[in-house]
Order: C-alpha cells, then sequence, then structure tokens
C-alpha cells in the first residue's frame, strides 16, 4: 500500500485521467496499475481509474467538498487490516455508491446513492480491507453486486481475481 508511484496534485491527492470500460469478465484488464480498480461479475466488468486514500488523513477527507466526479472515476479507501468499516455524507456535495471489499477482492457489500451531507453512517460489515467509493447510481446501473471480483495490486495473491499473471 505504498505511495511511492503517485503523482500528487497541489491539494497532496492522487489526480488521474478517467476511464470506464465494459467488457467480458477478466477478458479486458491485462495489467494491474495502481491508479485503477477492474471489477468483474456475470453482468462483464468495468473499470476505474482512482484516487487513492491509505492514511488516516487522506480517508478522513475523502470526497468532502467536490461538486463533481467523471463518471469513470472513483476513490479507493485502503486500510492495513481487514476491520468493520463504517462511512458517512457529511460535506459530501455528490451522492456516492460505496462498495465494501473483503480481503479476498470480492465485494462484500454495495451500499447505492449516500445522500449528501447526510451523518447516518453506513456500514460495510466486518472484514473489510478497502472501499470504493463512485458515483451514485453507477453500480446499480452497471450491475456491482456482492460476490463480484475485485482487481487492484493492494489485494494480492490471496485475491480471487488477483493482479499477478496465472
Amino acid at each position: 500500500m505504498g505511495t511511492g508511484n503517485r503523482r500528487r496534485n497541489g491539494r497532496g491527492r492522487l489526480i488521474l485521467s478517467v476511464l470506464l470500460a465494459f467488457a467480458g469478465a477478466g477478458s479486458a484488464f491485462a495489467n494491474c496499475q495502481p491508479d485503477r480498480v477492474d471489477i468483474s461479475g456475470d453482468w462483464g466488468a468495468a473499470g476505474f481509474t482512482v484516487e487513492i486514500a491509505d492514511n488516516a488523513e487522506e480517508r478522513a477527507q475523502g470526497l468532502m467538498f467536490r461538486e463533481s466526479m467523471s463518471s469513470g472515476a472513483g476513490m479507493l479507501f485502503l486500510y492495513d487490516a481487514p476491520h468493520r468499516a463504517s462511512f458517512w455524507m457529511k460535506n459530501t456535495l455528490i451522492p456516492l455508491d460505496m462498495i465494501f471489499i473483503g480481503p479476498d477482492g470480492a465485494v462484500l457489500r454495495v451500499h447505492e446513492n449516500a445522500v449528501p451531507h447526510d451523518t447516518t453512517p453506513i456500514s460495510g460489515g466486518p472484514g473489510v480491507i478497502a472501499v470504493l467509493e463512485i458515483n451514485g447510481g453507477l453500480a446499480g446501473r452497471i450491475g456491482i453486486a456482492p460476490g463480484d471480483r475485485v482487481r487492484h495490486p493492494s489485494f494480492g495473491a490471496a485475491a480471487l481475481w488477483p493482479c499477478e499473471a496465472p
């Protein structure tokens, strides 16, 4: 979960280009990159260019105060160990979908259309190692659901869909 390969903007956050691609499950994503998350399910596959939040300060800031986010973009919150993750939408201006991910890269839970400014806790349950936030309603339109597979270098060889070559 290091930060050595990141390009940072003036706000100290990783900002990258936007990409959203649909393809057959597992067929379109040959390389794993730290700024990319790929998700695969019965519906096909999708890829997101992400900002990484892997320390307390970045996770606390999250996507607060953003007025928009490109459709192929997101933020990936990474944790050192599985835990019971809980989020809220205080100071968040745009609706978000939260995809809670286990250590093996499996989607554990999807919370769709979190309401801007709502301080009600949104729990991902136990065993969460990462959370992907994308634009509200997008997970449902794509078909992302529990049990889908997520690929990112942080999930390693234990992942259901690892970055390493088979």
